[in-house]
């Protein structure tokens, strides 16, 4: 094992003993076509991942708030469990510079994009569930997630989910959301998305899904109709 690889599982709390686990967790699409024929990636990894990580968080937050209705739960893991979060866990435990990429990906900027350190941050708990069990992968999450979740001792709202209940407040019509663009390549895509209110200029707002780019979007109409101002876009 190299000392990197060593020092990558120091931070991560657990040593492999399959470290082609790992490998295999921190090793991107782009790869997949090499030039002595088709590699695995970590695509696999991070749908179980995903799962595994959500359970957590869940259970997490089960306990943590005892007196909170579902509401509130869920509006709670949906802040914890979204990309930006875990991009920013990725970026804490340094998986950026382990990462596997393609020369194009590597030189698009790849090692740090959100998204895909999102991707790979969900295949290391895969990893991390498959081989230490339930138990491991949980430790590293809340070691990791639980600073976050104290960070706003208030359950967050959707920023869509307060839009509307500003709009109803004031006897509008219901925010409209549009798709107005898609670029970037398939597994790293960035959705641009327009939404409008009766009496404000609409704002647009730019995400890794369509979601995302949609809570965007209604966060600076939100802000822009609170405050009385007029145009933007946020990213």
């Amino acid at each position: 094992m190299s000392p990197a690889s060593k020092a990558l599982e120091d931070r991560l709390g657990y040593h492999f003993e399959q470290p082609g686990l790992l490998s295999l967790a921190l090793t991107h699409s782009s790869t997949a076509q090499g030039p002595d024929g088709p590699r695995n990636s970590n695509e696999r990894l991070e749908f179980l991942g995903d799962r595994v990580f959500g359970l957590v968080v869940a259970q997490l937050l089960f306990e943590t708030f005892p007196d909170e209705e579902e509401g509130a739960l869920a509006r709670r893991h949906a802040m914890l469990v979204r990309r930006e979060a875990l991009a920013e866990v990725a970026e804490s435990v340094g998986l950026a510079d382990h990462i596997v990429l393609s020369r194009g990906e590597e030189d698009a900027g790849g090692r740090h994009n959100p998204s895909l350190l999102a991707d790979a941050c969900e295949a290391v708990i895969a990893a991390l569930y498959l081989e230490g069990g339930l138990g491991v992968a949980s430790r590293f999450i809340r070691e990791h997630w639980t600073p976050l979740m104290y960070a706003d001792p208030t359950p967050p709202k959707d920023p869509k989910t307060a839009l509307q209940e500003w709009a109803q407040g004031r006897g509008l019509p219901l925010p409209r959301y549009r798709e107005i663009g898609r670029e970037g390549p398939d597994h790293a895509p960035l959705f641009e998305v327009e939404v409008s209110l009766q009496g404000i200029d609409p704002a647009v707002g730019s995400g890794p899904s369509k979601r995302s780019a949609e809570r965007a979007a209604a966060a600076v109409l939100l802000s822009r109709a609170e405050d009385g101002d007029v145009g933007g876009h946020v990213g």
